[in-house]
């Protein structure tokens, strides 16, 4: 009997348990129904014996941003929003951000930005923001101002200056949590209560949430670090922040495969799934439409901060931005199809929605640095394995 898809998956994974390349991992791949089969392995900890199963919870981090960009484009689907309204109309605050254009010893050279962002800027990371850990004049602007990382839970987080100009590069940065606090002042809602209600519970993502009871803590996969002789080693079993002052659009979440394979599978249903609408037909297709106007992606994101991420080349295809995701504008050989939609989180999780083949999958484990060789390797041979068995690859 020939060989399943599934079964491919399992060894695969098996193998990079082994192996060490990974603690443990769930593989879910759906289709528009959210018939999502899960392939779990592994354990939640390299040093204990509690095996990672389908309830199995997950820092999800920057694969928060999928959730806040659909939120956005509801209440622009409300007309509360446009894309091309400008930030500061909603956070009169923003305005008063500038960009950083250097330093004069340790004293942050700043200027103001030559033209105002708008929501579109924040949903395509064209709005001027940066993260530290991949920006060497953020970082040391964190070090010389004594503003705390976004990632301590502290709003005071959010007020880094832009590194460039709205609406002229494309940079990895804070834009979605900005975006979460449009959501909010719009809404009249906070981010985790507005998601909850117009995402989460549509979709029955029951274990989807910011704020992690005590239970779901048990069932996280802790995270761990590569050591140096290309073992690994649990690095972090802090518990979630308790109480931030703000719910970080762009890295907040908590949540099963499961519950993001519901997610992925509303937006191969243009927008629904069990008579549940997120949103309308047309808003999916403006998400998965290339929103750059001629802006170029970096052919290298570099790492400020490598124990949080190595350097992460572009890959060799070509590559857009829509509305809250990545594009992949051309088939992968043996992979997805063009117009895929896909992004990832820092502890090496990984999605992508393939709306022409119908399928969707998330490849979640814990491990830092984000783009680790030997997980990187492991999810493409997951991909490949998953088209070889229920896809026409490219």
């Amino acid at each position: 009997m020939a060989k399943t898809w599934a079964t491919g998956v399992q060894e695969t994974l098996q193998a990079a348990v082994a192996n060490a390349a990974l603690p443990g991992a769930v593989v879910v791949v759906t289709g528009a129904d959210a018939a999502a089969p899960e392939i779990a392995v592994g354990t939640l900890r390299v040093d204990g014996d509690v095996r990672v199963g389908p309830n199995t919870m997950f820092r999800l981090m920057s694969m928060t941003k999928a959730f806040a960009s659909v939120a956005a484009l509801q209440l622009i689907e409300k007309e509360l929003l446009t894309l091309d309204q400008e930030v500061a109309s909603v956070l009169p605050a923003f305005g008063d951000l500038k960009v950083l254009d250097g330093f004069d010893e340790d004293t942050p050279r700043l200027r103001a930005p030559e033209q105002a962002a708008t929501i579109r800027h924040l949903l395509t990371h064209t709005a001027g923001h940066g993260y530290a850990f991949c920006n060497p004049a953020l970082l040391r602007y964190h070090e010389v101002t004594g503003v705390p990382d976004p990632f301590s839970g502290l709003r005071a987080g959010l007020n880094m200056p832009l590194i460039a100009d709205p609406g002229t590069a494309w940079n990895y940065g804070i834009n979605t949590d900005w975006l979460g606090q449009v959501i909010e002042a719009v809404s009249g809602q906070d981010l985790a209560a507005y998601l909850d209600e117009h995402v989460f519970s549509r979709l029955q993502m029951s274990d989807t949430t910011f704020a992690p009871t005590d239970e779901q803590r048990a069932r996280l996969l802790s995270i761990h670090g590569r050591t140096s002789d290309g073992g690994l080693a649990v690095v972090d079993l802090n518990a979630p922040i308790a109480n931030p002052e703000f719910w970080p659009a762009g890295h907040g979440a908590f949540g099963t495969a499961g519950d993001y394979a519901r997610f992925m599978a509303a937006l191969l249903g243009d927008g629904e799934l069990d008579g549940e609408r997120i949103l309308e037909p047309e808003t999916v297709e403006l998400m998965f439409s290339d929103h750059l106007h001629g802006v170029v992606l970096p052919q290298v994101m570099k790492s400020a901060i490598p124990e949080l991420s190595n350097d992460v080349p572009s890959a060799p295809f070509s590559q857009g931005w829509g509305l809250g995701l990545r594009l992949f504008t051309e088939d992968l050989p043996g992979m997805r199809r063009a117009n895929s939609g896909d992004w990832a989180g820092l502890c090496n999780c990984y999605f992508w929605i393939d709306r022409t083949s119908g399928i969707a999958a998330a490849f979640l484990t814990q491990v830092l640095p984000f783009f680790d060789e030997a997980v990187v390797q492991t999810a493409q041979a997951v991909e490949q394995t998953i088209y070889a068995g229920i896809a026409a690859p490219a």
